[in-house]
């Protein structure tokens, strides 16, 4: 891991796990901890805020729920996918404690099927399925930022 004074955070985009809170603070952990290696997302989601996929070689810059710059890392695997082709692999590397399949998909349904993110997608019906195209990404911590300024 590179020392955080040898990042060049100039031009990065930001990272933010989940939404502002106890799950994002959960999230932001285990990513400082190197418990957290992959992450998904929901491709609507990305075709919602105009954003592209991320693409290995992309670094990001974490922020917590107080919008602080904390950690740097950089993609090195993305693939999209369809919920139910989500691997144990995948599961276990997010980091959230997740045993099986079966528990991921129902932490991730919980949160894709909760009211912020129906409000996020400007859809209060948004639901997903065996079908639903996912983001599968993973990502190595790069650089720790706390203690420094950003």
């Amino acid at each position: 891991m590179a020392d955080s004074a040898d990042v060049d955070l100039a031009g990065l985009g930001i990272v933010q796990f989940g939404f502002p809170g106890e799950l994002r603070d959960q999230l932001v952990g285990a990513v400082l901890d190197g418990s957290k290696t992959s992450t998904t997302g929901v491709v609507a989601d990305y075709e919602h805020e105009g954003e592209a996929l991320p693409e290995v070689g992309e670094r990001g810059v974490v922020v917590d729920s107080d919008e602080r710059a904390v950690a740097v890392i950089e993609t090195t695997e993305v693939r999209v996918a369809p919920l139910r082709d989500v691997d144990l692999a995948h599961a276990l590397d997010e980091g959230e404690g997740y045993d099986s399949v079966a528990a991921w998909r129902r932490g991730h349904e919980e949160f894709w099927h909760s009211p912020e993110m129906r409000a996020a997608m400007d859809d209060p019906d948004f639901t997903v399925d065996d079908d639903t195209p996912l983001v599968l990404q993973r990502f190595r911590l790069v650089a720790d930022l706390r203690g420094t300024k950003s």
